[in-house]
């Protein structure tokens, strides 16, 4: 039986690790020609070979690298039929509003927010001119309700990628181009990794809020974009995808 994304073209930003790194793989497991964009060099050539794909190194940040990264897609392998706008950073300089300074601030929009408007100006034109094509940005279950540890930039991107993607996916609709916000949970990745590693204390709060009681695996949320990269999720277009372990449903999370 061919893959659900036999004869596509898929981008992924921050492919090489974490949920990024997973939706690549699954991407392939299911017939896609994948684009790896990240600003892993070391990391990126090998993800690119295990899969079969392509590897470009870009800075998200950067509208000349986005530019060659669907680029390169478009003449590598004659479309670009999924964006998935995944790479983004969590440092531990952004906390409360009372206590992260500009830069980080700033920072922190640029890998998170802008990145995305630059893959979706970039992306759009392929798929507007081919008259078809899903984008899903990644945001977050913060996007939609207050985080029990502040991360004031982190959460203000994440409302910001919601808002455009909602905006993009009304705007496009009627073009044949679907455009989606999946809004993760916790999950398990290196980035979660590495608050645990740097403050327990804080990485477990969000523990607790879980109904599931877990966090999110990288393979799980690969599965939510391949369902929206697929043909299968072709009615839903502009929408909150919450992919949380019940974080947002829950007003007491039972212990």
């Amino acid at each position: 039986m061919a893959g659900r994304l036999e004869r596509k073209t898929a981008v992924v930003t921050g492919g090489c690790s974490g949920i990024g790194l997973a939706t690549v793989r699954r991407f392939a497991e299911e017939g896609a020609k994948v684009v790896i964009g990240d600003i892993d060099e070391d990391r990126g050539p090998e993800v690119a070979s295990e899969v079969g794909g392509t590897f470009v190194r870009v800075d998200v940040t950067s509208k000349e690298d986005v530019d060659t990264l669907f680029r390169v897609a478009k003449q590598t392998y004659g479309s670009v039929d999924v964006a998935f706008n995944n790479a983004g950073i969590s440092p531990p300089e952004d906390d409360s509003i009372l206590d992260t300074d500009l830069e980080a601030w700033r920072r922190v929009q640029e890998v998170n927010l802008t990145s995305v408007y630059l893959c979706c100006k970039a992306a759009l034109p392929y798929m507007l001119e081919q008259k078809r094509g899903s984008i899903i940005n990644t945001a977050s279950f913060v996007a939609v309700m207050g985080a029990a540890t502040s991360q004031i930039s982190y959460s203000a991107s994440k409302g910001g990628v919601l808002a455009m993607s909602r905006e993009l996916g009304v705007q496009f609709a009627r073009d044949g181009v679907r455009v989606n916000a999946l809004c993760p949970g916790p999950v398990n990745t290196p980035l979660l990794q590495e608050l645990f590693a740097k403050d327990p204390e804080r990485a477990a709060r969000r523990l607790v809020h879980i109904p599931m009681g877990r966090f999110g695996e990288p393979e799980e949320m690969a599965g939510a974009v391949l369902f929206l990269a697929s043909d299968e999720s072709s009615f839903i277009t502009a929408s909150t995808f919450l992919v949380d372990g019940g974080i947002s449903g829950a007003y007491v999370t039972p212990l």
